[in-house]
């Protein structure tokens, strides 16, 4: 029997039934045919909820007629999960490119869709290239391998940033220029300009980039796990934490631009607060309170002594806060963070998210003479759509650090 695409499948008539049959994860759905051929492909932050929309009275106007057509044929849902958003995305283009389904074909010509290219030379370069580009004869450089097509350009170009920050790359610069290019000196270029990485080395990152867009995951973990233990036994302790760092990232990929889409119609499935509290410097504690789909969930609360020598610095604090939540990789990973304060708290929590690999919008919630909320900062869309939860969210961290931190001073007193 043929292997299929899909990991689960059901009648659509039992789905409508019971919903919750679909999980609240991301990965790929397909709707299929009576005979089993598949309609269409698509990929989802949230399968249950992403395919629930297919079913809206408004199913015309939002999707249109190809849509409404393919939903009257459709017989049956099958889904794949995947542990990310980016990886479902990569996935939805090998599925299309190789099924080839009508209605996902009869949306768009494929040469206004993107390539991701990896060129075929020394130093090759990951570019993203449109299918006009080559049909037209525009792009001539050497291929050694093309992924796509991918009809989301923003999103495809989005994904890209998430893979530079995890395994940096080089797309324009001359190499052995003897000078780092601008994307060298902010950490998304190896060096390959300024000699800094040598051929051999740099085609191992190439090749970590191609395993990750073929799929290959557990491949690619586990090559990166050999070679940071071979790194470590050799005494390389710098190259091998870069691995670590590497190989943490990997495993926690997150990034909201690549589910725009998806937040015009879903809530939030988690939201972190953090938020420190001290006395002139002194039993300085900090905490993270979370809410899920708009309800603040307890269980969820974790606190943190600090163990560094803060001396009131707020920023420091906070630093270390986020840098331990982040060693716990058992803890589910927030879908926005919240802090508190203004630029420069924002610029410690990105600085501490960048470090671990991670690009997770950050918003603060900056203050007024009282103490009171004044005004939020972050990205516009996030701000007007998720303003409410993330002032509940941090109004219960203030309160929880303050009674963690007056608790601890009482016990000090007692002792």
């Amino acid at each position: 029997m043929p292997k299929t695409p899909w990991t689960e499948k059901m009648d659509i008539a039992a789905w409508r039934q019971d919903t919750a049959l679909l999980p609240e994860l991301p990965g790929v759905y397909f709707f299929l045919d009576a005979e089993g051929s598949i309609l269409y492909i698509g990929k989802a932050t949230s399968l249950r909820d992403r395919v629930r929309s297919y079913f809206s009275q408004d199913i015309m106007e939002t999707r249109g007629p190809k849509i409404s057509l393919m939903l009257e044929r459709a017989r049956v849902i099958a889904y794949r999960v995947t542990d990310s958003v980016l990886e479902a995305l990569l996935l939805e283009s090998q599925l299309i490119k190789e099924y080839q389904p009508t209605y996902n074909t009869d949306e768009k010509d494929d040469k206004s869709f993107n390539h991701v290219v990896v060129t075929d030379e020394e130093f090759p370069r990951i570019l993203i290239v449109r299918g006009r580009d080559f049909a037209q004869g525009k792009f001539r450089d050497p291929v050694r391998k093309i992924f796509g097509p991918f009809p989301a350009g923003t999103q495809l170009r989005e994904a890209m940033k998430i893979v530079r920050r995890i395994f940096p790359f080089r797309d324009t610069c001359i190499p052995g220029s003897g000078k780092p290019c601008f994307q060298a000196q902010i950490g998304l270029c190896p060096g390959v300009c300024a000699g800094s990485i040598g051929a051999p080395e740099y085609r191992k990152l190439i090749r970590n980039i191609e395993l990750f867009f073929e799929g290959k995951k557990s491949l690619l973990v586990r090559g990166m796990e050999r070679a940071m233990k071979e790194a470590a036994k050799d005494l390389r302790f710098e190259e091998a934490d870069r691995m670590k760092r590497q190989l943490f990232a990997v495993s926690h990929i997150q990034d909201m631009t690549l589910v725009k889409d998806d937040l015009r119609e879903l809530r939030l499935h988690r939201i972190e607060a953090y938020d420190v509290a001290h006395l002139g410097g002194e039993e300085t504690v900090g905490v993270m309170t979370v809410i899920e789909r708009g309800r603040l969930n307890k269980d969820e609360y974790r606190q943190f002594v600090l163990r560094g020598e803060h001396g009131g610095n707020d920023l420091s604090a906070l630093e270390e806060v986020l840098t331990r939540r982040l060693g716990h990789p058992e803890w589910k990973l927030p879908e926005i963070i919240i802090v508190d304060g203004a630029l420069l708290q924002c610029g410690v929590a990105e600085r501490v998210l960048a470090q671990a690999g991670l690009s997770i919008p950050v918003l603060g919630v900056v203050k007024d003479a009282r103490h009171q909320p004044d005004h939020l900062i972050g990205p516009e869309g996030l701000l007007r759509r998720f303003e409410a939860d993330a002032l509940l969210v941090n109004a219960e961290a203030h309160r929880f650090a303050i009674a963690l931190h007056r608790k601890r001073k009482r016990k000090a007193f007692l002792q």
